[in-house]
């Protein structure tokens, strides 16, 4: 009897091992997805994955406070406008009173998105002379509002029912009701309330997208890598944390740029996941801790080599830019494997290798990539006044007041020489330059001349076999060979360029004021909106580090403009007893008048 009952028992302890393996699974990755939503910035569980942009932001009226004292009164201005038009674009006009409505029941962070939608055709067309824009503060396709409970959700979504507002449409999508206010612009702005998140968007498409991720479609939070890296870089004084979607980011601007991308393009692109963002509010400025990563399974790795950057400290005090890395050879191999999925890449980098065998006859691969193994600086200095100074008769064009000086740890000193002998004999042969052997500060030197006069470039060695470069107006001895006062030693390289991560891979570092804000260098005149935004940053640093196989660790400190006069919206009014303290309600973004406030300041990618 066993032994004819022996087949059907193995077959069902087969079935209930299956069964058992399959629930132990289910429920490993319930528990997986769960601790992802758990752990994810609130409201991020409610964003489709396939969102171009996603950000949390701090509704703390105290943060806002300190965030809009930067800048100059034309940028705060500007950024009052763009937050009260946010407000109206997506509460007013559904018939919502921020303070009355939203602000009380708040909780300490809001979520908004960007998608990739078509362009409503009866929009107006843009200004000619639009006023100026603050960057990532236009009206968002989506905003998710986390009230403290389900209850009052719906409690906002019915009372606007009550309110006056025209042209308004109810319908249901999955058992959800959304309540639709149409513009005259042809916009379409819904509203509905998903447990305890009252949601607003632009587009009812996307309405109803966020509704089946509320009921389980993928979402932003469980996006692979995400939460975990995002745990990397939070702070305790967050003022915002951004996700960039680069596979979304990268097929959106194909579209937009008309550049058509094979399948191996866009399948180079689908690699690489995304940036998260860290956003602090300081005294001096804003600090962005970020991190890049690719897929898990993608076939790209980086290769793990930081070392501490010594080449900065070659720049003389005066430098205005600099930027280093630790592998120029390695940074061009990588910036030619995505430039072709990168639709916004400023130049092919077979374009590139051409142009530079046509013009001087060198070859990228053989002549100069071999021997750029090692670590590199690119910085621009201005040339003291005197050696400015024309010769009499001589009518050159306008020159920069600056020069570009570039330094590479050469990996094999014979093929550079090789390679700037044949950069001599092109420039000799082909364009009628004079190239001579000179001293500088008792420093053996090479000079290009050009036939219209002037000497234009330098080139020749440092000591630790240092190669470098030098191009426009005479900086050469601004440095070799050594300068008096480091750039690494100022006070403004040290407060902007993070010090972390560490060890590094690579640091920038820009003067602002100096570079472009001063007038001092004869460079193009910026477009007004481009110039106001400018005139409001003082000076920006940069550090990056490759983590792992698959991740880059960056961070930027943006030095910021504060207005003697800041035009502030006033925080809400907030009410201490003794036995509770305030909760963060929200930001106060309607517009108001100006007011004057003393300021009471708070403490890569490939």
């Amino acid at each position: 009897m066993l032994k004819k009952n022996k087949p059907l028992l193995l077959l069902t302890l087969a079935a209930a091992t299956f069964l058992l393996v399959g629930g132990i699974t289910s429920y490993s990755l319930w528990l997986q997805r769960n601790m992802l939503l758990k752990n994810a910035p609130l409201g991020s569980q409610l964003i489709p994955q396939d969102a171009l942009v996603m950000a949390s932001i701090s509704t703390n009226p105290l943060q806002w406070q300190n965030f809009q004292e930067y800048g100059t009164q034309e940028t705060q201005a500007a950024l009052n406008k763009q937050l009260a038009e946010i407000q109206n674009n997506l509460l007013t006009v559904n018939g919502y009173n921020y303070e009355k409505d939203i602000q009380p029941g708040l909780a300490q962070t809001i979520a908004i998105a960007y998608f990739d939608v078509p362009t409503s055709s009866t929009k107006s067309p843009p200004k000619q002379n639009q006023s100026l824009e603050i960057p990532f503060f236009q009206t968002p396709d989506l905003i998710v509002l986390p009230m403290e409970n389900t209850t009052q959700a719906k409690q906002i979504l019915d009372k606007a029912k009550s309110q006056k507002v025209t042209q308004v449409v109810e319908r249901i999508y999955k058992g959800v009701e959304i309540r639709e206010t149409k513009k005259d612009n042809g916009t379409n702005y819904s509203a509905a309330a998903l447990g305890r998140f009252f949601v607003v968007t632009t587009n009812p498409t996307i309405t109803d997208r966020v509704i089946d991720t509320y009921k389980g479609a993928d979402s932003i939070a469980i996006t692979p890598g995400y939460v975990e890296r995002l745990a990397k870089i939070t702070a305790g004084n967050t003022f915002a944390q951004i996700y960039f979607n680069i596979p979304a980011l990268s097929t959106a601007a194909a579209v937009n740029s008309k550049h058509s991308l094979s399948p191996e393009k866009i399948a180079a692109s689908e690699q690489k996941q995304g940036i998260a963002t860290t956003v602090i509010v300081e005294p001096e400025g804003v600090r962005f801790q970020s991190i890049y990563w690719l897929k898990p399974k993608s076939q790209r790795k980086y290769k793990v080599k930081n070392t501490n950057i010594r080449l900065p400290r070659r720049f003389p005090a005066n430098t205005l830019l600099m930027v280093s890395g630790g592998n120029l050879a390695q940074l061009w191999q990588d910036y030619a494997a995505t430039a072709e999925s990168n639709p916004i890449a400023p130049m092919p980098p077979a374009n590139f290798s051409a142009g530079l065998q046509a013009t001087l006859g060198l070859d990228l691969q053989k002549d100069l990539l071999p021997w750029m193994e090692g670590e590199f600086a690119l910085a621009l200095i201005p040339a003291a006044e005197d050696l400015l100074k024309l010769p009499e008769n001589s009518q050159p064009s306008p020159t920069l007041g600056a020069g570009i000086a570039l330094m590479v740890l050469s990996s094999d000193r014979a093929t550079t020489d090789k390679a700037f002998q044949k950069l001599d004999e092109a420039l000799k042969t082909r364009y009628q330059f004079t190239v001579e052997n000179t001293q500088i500060n008792g420093q053996p030197v090479v000079k290009w001349t050009s036939p219209l006069g002037g000497a234009i470039a330098t080139h020749g060695w440092l000591e630790g076999n240092i190669v470098f470069l030098t191009l426009g107006a005479p900086i050469t001895s601004a440095f070799l060979p050594q300068p008096s006062a480091t750039l690494i030693q100022t006070g403004l390289f040290q407060q902007v360029v993070p010090d972390r991560p560490k060890p590094n891979n690579g640091q920038i570092f820009i003067d602002v004021d100096r570079t472009l804000n001063q007038n001092t260098l004869n460079l193009p005149t910026l477009p007004p909106q481009q110039k106001s935004l400018i005139q409001a940053i003082r000076a920006i640093g940069f550090t990056m580090a490759i983590s792992d196989e698959r991740s880059t660790r960056f961070d930027i400190f943006v030095k910021l403009q504060k207005a003697l006069t800041p035009n502030l919206s006033p925080p809400p009014n907030i009410k201490i007893s003794p036995s509770s303290t305030p909760k963060p309600s929200g930001i106060t973004i309607p517009p108001t008048p100006k007011i004057t406030v003393t300021p009471s300041p708070v403490g890569s990618p490939h």
